[in-house]
């Protein structure tokens, strides 16, 4: 019968979710330029709330799709694709910051020439000292990655849903904690964000590193509702996969920015 399904894949029903998403991220995006010309910051506020709209009801929906067993391994295999596609994407995120970090650092204008006067970090710039405060951050990171893989081992090797739940849960708790610590850090900094190139890129590159871990930290944290709401199981646990992916995709990076930023540009 040509209305009876004949292969793995999913046909997707027709959905909103896309034309809102993207009316909602231009709204964002108009209210974002006029909260940064002093005019109204409510535009961004309203974009920025359909945004988060459209992502919880489209993953939602997404979350219904495994339930109802439309996630074939044909298709898992291809949820997986796009979400190492995303992480690439990223990747190359933050090599844009590496890259004008490290042509700074090397190449340091001057008056008169990179190679003559100049000098990095700029005159007057104190930073970090990458032993302490830093240092405990990374150990924080690290720690919050190993407790993630023991979650992804608990549910993936063993089906003990407590032990996920009790690792998603120390996952969360030291994100928080790093969190914290950054913002702790950046109130301290003796340089800002603007006048000189350090600053400029030490900001950029850590504040959004920071920004990750806030995202990777919500990633983990609704991953674990999900756990105590029992939806993974050994066969099935792609959403709390990706978190994991993500989430030491953000260790790693954090692990160059300390040995970049913090440790060898000093």
């Amino acid at each position: 019968m040509a209305h009876v399904k004949n292969h793995d894949y999913h046909i997707l029903t027709p959905s909103l979710w896309p034309f809102l998403g993207s009316v909602a991220a231009f709204v964002m995006l108009v209210g974002a330029v006029l909260f940064f010309h002093d005019v109204t910051p409510w535009v961004f506020a309203i974009g920025f709330v359909g945004v988060l709209y459209v992502m919880f009801g489209w993953w939602a929906d997404t979350v219904k799709e495994n339930h109802a067993g439309d996630h074939t391994p044909v298709v898992l295999i291809g949820l997986r694709y796009g979400f190492i596609l995303f992480i690439m994407s990223e990747v190359m995120f933050f090599s844009a910051w590496f890259w004008s970090f490290f042509k700074h650092a090397m190449y340091p204008m001057g008056e008169m020439s990179p190679l003559v006067d100049g000098v990095f970090p700029p005159a007057g710039i104190e930073t970090f000292d990458p032993w302490h405060l830093p240092l405990i951050n990374t150990l924080i990171l690290l720690c919050s990655g190993a407790a993630a893989t023991w979650a992804h081992h608990a549910i993936a090797h063993e089906n003990n849903r407590k032990d996920m739940i009790n690792g998603l849960a120390i996952a969360v708790i030291l994100g928080l904690i790093f969190t914290g610590f950054q913002a702790y850090e950046y109130s301290h900094a003796a340089f800002g964000f603007a006048g000189n190139i350090y600053g400029a890129n030490f900001f950029m590159a850590t504040g959004f590193h920071g920004f990750h871990v806030v995202v990777g930290t919500i990633f983990l944290f609704i991953c674990m509702l999900r756990a105590m709401r029992g939806h993974f199981t050994p066969d099935s646990h792609l959403g709390f996969e990706a978190a994991a992916w993500y989430w030491h995709f953000v260790d790693v990076v954090w692990l160059f920015l300390f040995a970049a930023v913090y440790v060898w540009g000093q």
